[in-house]
């Protein structure tokens, strides 16, 4: 009986400590309004004035500066396809999906990008007439420096016209 009271009290405590420290202490929330612009605003086709990846190891390429090309398609809902062409290279396709980001009455532009569901990063972004500008801190993309087909971490820093 004292083995069946002593389950009953630690179970009840830990059951109690469980419920109290599993709670959603996040704020954020996933949005598409709200921020500096509509994410539907950014429906269309985009194509790339500059498209710079750093490693921050003074290793840093601006794709388009070298002669290739960057293009963005997105969704009104957000969804987007980002291809990447470099001049020395094959073309690689990539999506996720954009929102704000709505953290303690605050909104970040966020990207999840499809190879890391439920993984979020943040960007700075601004979105003026038909000018679309993405810049990111360290390991907010990736881009393949040596072509030796692994992607290294980058940081990222785009700016689009509207086609």
């Amino acid at each position: 009986m004292k083995t069946a009271l002593k389950i009953l009290v630690f179970g009840t405590f830990f059951t109690f400590l469980f419920i109290s420290c599993s709670g959603d202490d996040e704020t954020d929330v996933l949005v598409k309004t709200g921020g500096s612009f509509e994410i539907s605003e950014l429906a269309g086709n985009w194509e790339a004035t500059s498209a710079s990846f750093n490693d921050g190891n003074m290793t840093s390429i601006d794709v388009v500066d070298e002669g290739g090309s960057v293009s963005l398609t997105v969704q009104s809902s957000g969804r987007f396809t980002l291809t990447i062409d470099p001049s020395d290279r094959p073309s690689y396709t990539t999506s996720g999906e954009m929102f704000w980001e709505e953290w303690e009455g605050k909104y970040y532009f966020a990207i999840e990008w499809a190879d890391y569901p439920g993984d979020w990063d943040t960007y700075g972004a601004t979105l003026s007439a038909n000018t679309f500008s993405i810049n990111g801190g360290f390991e907010s993309g990736e881009y393949d420096f040596d072509n030796d087909g692994t992607f290294e971490s980058a940081s990222i820093s785009f700016v689009f016209v509207k086609v």
